[in-house]
């Protein structure tokens, strides 16, 4: 089986909640490991937003008037589910917003399984997992202190400035992290060692759920 940097991923970030909707979207799309497009944009709001949210992304009811709902990008995210494996820094957090408006995608490949397909948005590379198996050093398994123990932070702010919104570009815009774990999963993809795993491997490895990682690494059904 080829590597798993041989497959076109696009790593996912969300600002928001199930309870207000998705406020902002980033999407970082990797080829051969590498960083080739990115994508972003508001979206309004389904429900109240929190105060205590705001205070953390910065996005309120106001700011995000407007826009069109994340629901208008059906086909957006449909196409990306079947072109390539989801991925995001802890992943079950932006697993459960997309299932919150879609509960699953289209047919789509099931690339732990080459040939076969499933309808599910995951498995998912999650870089949260992957980094606490390979490089544990770091003080916690948040972004922005997994992208500090490995050295990321400056040519992370230099991505930024080059695909960010102004306003934009720190940890919490939707972007700027989606950035952030694409830096890290382009790591990864640049180590001999990890470069060459393949992306079952990579799946298996992003699961905490034993039952999962054995049917991954059987190259079983994804459920």
């Amino acid at each position: 089986m080829s590597a798993w940097r041989e497959q076109r991923v696009f790593f996912l970030d969300f600002e928001g909640s199930v309870g207000s909707g998705i406020l902002e979207f980033g999407v970082v799309t990797l080829e051969q490991g590498e960083i080739t497009a990115t994508r972003t944009r508001l979206c309004a709001a389904r429900g109240a937003v929190r105060r205590e949210d705001t205070a953390v992304h910065g996005l309120d009811a106001a700011r995000v008037a407007g826009a069109a709902p994340f629901s208008a990008e059906w086909d957006y995210f449909a196409g990306l589910r079947e072109a390539g494996p989801l991925a995001a820094h802890y992943a079950g957090a932006e697993n459960a917003l997309l299932k919150a408006v879609w509960p699953y995608p289209r047919r789509s490949p099931d690339f732990s399984r080459p040939g076969q397909s499933v309808v599910e948005w995951g498995p998912w590379l999650d870089s949260a997992r992957l980094f606490a198996h390979f490089f544990p050093r770091a003080a916690s398994g948040r972004l922005e202190d997994v992208v500090r123990a490995t050295g990321g932070q400056a040519e992370l702010d230099a991505l930024a400035a080059a695909h960010c919104p102004a306003e934009r570009r720190h940890y919490h815009a939707a972007l700027y992290d989606a950035l952030a774990g694409a830096w890290l999963l382009r790591a990864l993809a640049r180590d001999p060692e990890t470069g060459r795993l393949t992306m079952m491997q990579m799946l298996a490895l992003s699961t905490l759920d034993a039952a999962k990682r054995e049917a991954l690494q059987q190259g079983e059904l994804f459920t």
